[in-house]
């Protein structure tokens, strides 16, 4: 399950963007809680612990009671908006949530056992399709992450939404098709030999993979 981590926050006056440069020029970054149809409630924010999550990775799924005046309210980090120059936080939007009323996230993949992957062993390439998967989901069930475990993967091989661990309780927002999440591409190496053979073998039709060789060379030099 997704750890919960508090943090401290106060409610501000005003709304609009003449308030929420107050707000920075205060030392602090404006945000605002919405959500479980309850009125919105703009709010002032530590940059120190803004900053403290982001860096940590995986916020969007990590559940946060966010102590406002003294209250907790349990809430996801939606949206931050950040400076266009400096990175710096200027806006964070946190959701409200509320029990047994799913809600909509982003799910980091971690990969696992790289070593015992028989394709990676061989100079394959590990081909990340998504880092994360939206899906679904009660926020009492809230996973910290799903597992791929690359065991037994060979060149060629995927890694799907059904082969991850740590799924129960969620749905994809993909319903549609048991999607890829992670292939083994073969190495450039092998494309690169593969591509020569064929040169070399007269009336040989070239491969899938040469062809995409010889595209990428480009046309043969006219003597």
């Amino acid at each position: 399950m997704a750890e919960q981590v508090m943090i401290e926050a106060e409610t501000r006056t005003g709304a609009g963007t003449g308030a929420a440069r107050a707000v920075r020029r205060a030392g602090k970054v404006p945000g605002i809680l919405y959500g479980a149809k309850e009125p919105p409630v703009t709010i002032a924010l530590d940059p120190r612990a803004v900053l403290r999550e982001l860096h940590r990775g995986g916020w969007r799924s990590r559940i946060y009671e966010l102590r406002l005046d003294g209250a907790g309210t349990r809430a996801l980090i939606r949206d931050v908006q950040f400076h266009p120059v400096t990175d710096a936080p200027r806006h964070v939007d946190f959701q409200r949530l509320v029990a047994g009323q799913k809600v909509r996230l982003a799910v980091d993949v971690v990969f696992t056992n790289e070593g015992a992957s028989p394709g990676l062993k061989r100079g394959g390439v590990l081909n990340v399709v998504r880092h994360s998967v939206e899906v679904y989901c009660d926020p009492d069930q809230v996973p910290a992450h799903f597992e791929a475990d690359l065991s037994g993967l060979d060149i060629n091989h995927t890694v799907r939404w059904s082969n991850l661990r740590g799924t129960e309780g969620t749905r994809p927002i993909i319903a549609d098709r048991d999607f890829v999440v992670a292939s083994v591409a073969p190495p450039t190496k092998m494309v690169e030999v593969a591509a020569e053979a064929t040169a070399a073998t007269p009336g040989a039709t070239p491969t899938p993979a040469a062809q995409g060789s010889a595209a990428a060379a480009g046309p043969a030099k006219k003597e």
